[in-house]
């Protein structure tokens, strides 16, 4: 295989197979037709010589030949992109290409209607999917597969190739059933005696509360750990647990509980947008990166 047989349509179709693993979502993503992503996927075959995707439960599935390949294809593109004239450019209200955005269980549960709904407003013709991820790392995971466009979270643990913009802060509470014996007045040492759930993705033991109590010379009991924060209200409410959580996530949801200010000094948590930086130029994802920062400023 030489260079001068390589059309670079192949390339971008190739980047919206590893985004959508589905043809059709990936000729719709990228305006071609469902044959002609066939007929393109059956020459990239030919060309790299290797299957490239094979039919899996959840769609297709990159073989490890693909994976190599994203990267570079990806970074390849990006340059290109970057040295076209911005008249090339996107046009919201007609585009029918597809963006895929991961997110968190927090987020979604905060941003996803907005966001739902000032994108098909702007852009009617998009074709939108969310995905879940659980652990702050996932993002990167998902990113460098080309499985999400962006994410919204926690920040990853920072990488070079992963490039990130603030969205929000949230600060945090702490939740009792309403009739606990401290919902009346919570104080540092009540705090620390108390039997806690703790929410860890990571499925880690010591956390922020740790490291705060840790400076006061306190330490607490982890009674419980989940990794997500829908199963806490339930079991809080039916518990003499306490769990230190984002506020935003139980505002106004159960009346069996109740938030309290934290007894100690806790930092807000930070949520990013997050992309890879082989998409850093790509117009339709820039539009769409900028729409959502603008969308979330709001959203506290």
């Amino acid at each position: 295989m030489s260079l001068e047989t390589i059309d670079l349509n192949l390339l971008v179709a190739f980047e919206a197979l590893m985004a959508e693993r589905n043809v059709t979502r990936a000729g719709a993503r990228i305006g071609r037709s469902q044959p002609a992503m066939s007929a393109a996927l059956a020459r990239l075959r030919e060309l790299m010589e290797d299957e490239l995707f094979v039919r899996g439960p959840g769609g297709l599935q990159p073989t490890s030949r693909a994976l190599e390949l994203i990267g570079p294809i990806g970074e390849a593109l990006a340059a290109i992109r970057r040295s076209l004239p911005v008249s090339q450019g996107f046009d919201p209200l007609t585009t029918v290409a597809a963006l895929t955005i991961g997110m968190t269980d927090f987020p979604a549960s905060m941003l996803l209607q907005r966001i739902v709904a000032a994108l098909r407003q702007r852009a009617p013709g998009m074709v939108l999917q969310f995905r879940t991820f659980i652990g702050r790392n996932d993002a990167t995971a998902l990113l460098d597969a080309g499985e999400v466009d962006i994410t919204i979270g926690v920040p990853p643990d920072p990488v070079a190739r992963i490039l990130s913009r603030p969205l929000f802060f949230e600060t945090f509470g702490c939740l009792l059933r309403r009739d606990h014996p401290a919902a009346g007045h919570l104080d540092i040492e009540t705090f620390a005696a108390l039997p806690h759930l703790l929410v860890s993705p990571e499925n880690e033991r010591y956390g922020f509360v740790d490291a705060a109590l840790a400076r006061l010379g306190l330490k607490r009991h982890i009674a419980l750990t989940v990794p997500q924060l829908f199963a806490v209200p339930d079991v809080i409410a039916a518990s003499d647990l306490i769990a230190t959580v984002p506020r935003g996530a139980f505002r106004s949801r159960n009346a069996a509980l109740r938030m309290l200010t934290p007894p100690l000094e806790l930092d807000p948590l930070p949520f990013v947008l997050c992309w890879h930086r082989r998409n850093d130029s790509h117009l339709m994802q820039e539009w769409a990166r900028n729409c959502i920062v603008e969308i979330t400023s709001g959203a506290h």
